[in-house]
């Protein structure tokens, strides 16, 4: 798709996830001159689905939450359908054995929010609103050079683009991986790479199923282990609980998931069949998406898990690269919701137009 980059454009947006999305949503809005080049072949960043009976589920982000009015203010706009995520019922708690209790105890995700269509539909809302001639896929950037008419744009597949002043819309581990030329400050540098890409060694395994048969049992769909291979699962299912979904967080270490891949879809299925019955090892449709192992979303740092939420914000080594030529625009360097969908659109927000 080089033969639609264009040479120079005022700014050049790198990253085609929300963060990147919106901030050439407000663009648009505003007149400004503009190009975004992503990476993969599609939209959306780690916003992606999977597809199945007219439905999407949701294979990264999934929820957000009442307070967050960046959000909610995007679906009203769209008149996307909003509903909560299903909660009610027992949850069922596995022990390192394997053995399975169900305990009635309130949901951790009780009033958290999803989106009919799953989370793309907002990226794809985005996108539809955006000139297509503006937008240039299967397009890696290699190297940032500055130079008396701007910041040069170097892409790995050839040619360069020329802007006047560049935002990263990347994982802040990912953008420290470009090469620049003069290089960035020391301490820009390690800021960059001390910065933990959210979720980024998180695995998600997604089974569907025709109906949501644990709801019938009085199940949440909730579910803790210690046995594994996944430590958290939660209700996925669709909107009005047809096609049923259920989903899981894999605590199997990254080096392991790497070499067990072929067998991890059948040890997660087993796992379903002992918290939610034998239904579950019948799903419709499954997928496994491993963020970690996606070049454009973390880096070998990002495959130790997070204990915690980081304390996310705009770190002061980042606030003035190359005279402000350079921004890095993601949820991880919001100046508040770091980390979540919001997060991405508060970091669109501060950049500016």
């Amino acid at each position: 798709m080089i033969e639609r980059t264009p040479s120079r454009t005022g700014t050049l947006i790198v990253g085609g996830g929300l963060s990147g999305l919106s901030l050439a949503d407000r663009l648009t809005r505003a007149g400004g001159d503009w190009h975004l080049v992503e990476a993969r072949g599609r939209l959306g960043g780690r916003i992606a689905g999977l597809e199945h009976a007219g439905a999407v589920f949701d294979l990264g982000p999934a929820w957000f939450w009442p307070g967050q009015p960046r959000m909610a203010a995007l679906a009203a706009r769209f008149g996307l359908d909003v509903f909560e995520q299903h909660a009610r019922g027992a949850t069922c708690y596995e022990d390192a054995n394997g053995s399975v209790q169900r305990v009635l105890t309130p949901s951790a995700l009780a009033g958290s929010l999803r989106l009919a269509g799953g989370m793309r539909a907002l990226t794809d809302a985005l996108a539809g609103e955006l000139d297509p001639a503006r937008v240039t896929l299967d397009t890696p950037v290699a190297a940032l050079t500055r130079g008396a008419e701007g910041v040069g744009v170097h892409l790995r597949n050839g040619g360069t683009i020329r802007a006047r002043r560049v935002v990263l819309a990347l994982p802040p581990r990912v953008a420290a991986t470009l090469a620049y030329d003069p290089p960035l400050p020391g301490a820009a540098m390690r800021a960059l790479g001390a910065i933990p890409t959210w979720m980024g060694a998180m695995a998600k395994f997604v089974a569907v199923y025709d109906r949501p048969f644990w709801r019938e049992a009085g199940l949440s769909g909730d579910a803790a282990s210690r046995h594994g291979p996944m430590v958290e699962i939660h209700d996925a299912s669709a909107r009005g609980g047809a096609p049923g979904a259920l989903f899981g967080f894999l605590g199997v270490p990254v080096t392991h998931r790497e070499t067990l891949a072929d067998r991890l879809g059948e040890a997660c299925l087993a796992q379903f069949v002992r918290l939610f019955g034998e239904a579950a090892g019948a799903p419709v449709a499954t997928h496994l998406a491993d963020w970690a192992l996606d070049p454009f979303t973390a880096t070998r740092a990002d495959h130790t898990p997070l204990g915690a939420h980081p304390v996310y914000g705009p770190p002061p080594a980042l606030a003035d690269l190359w005279g402000g030529d350079v921004r890095i625009c993601v949820t991880e360097v919001a100046p508040e919701h770091g980390g979540f969908t919001e997060g991405a659109l508060s970091a669109a927000e501060a950049v500016g137009l």
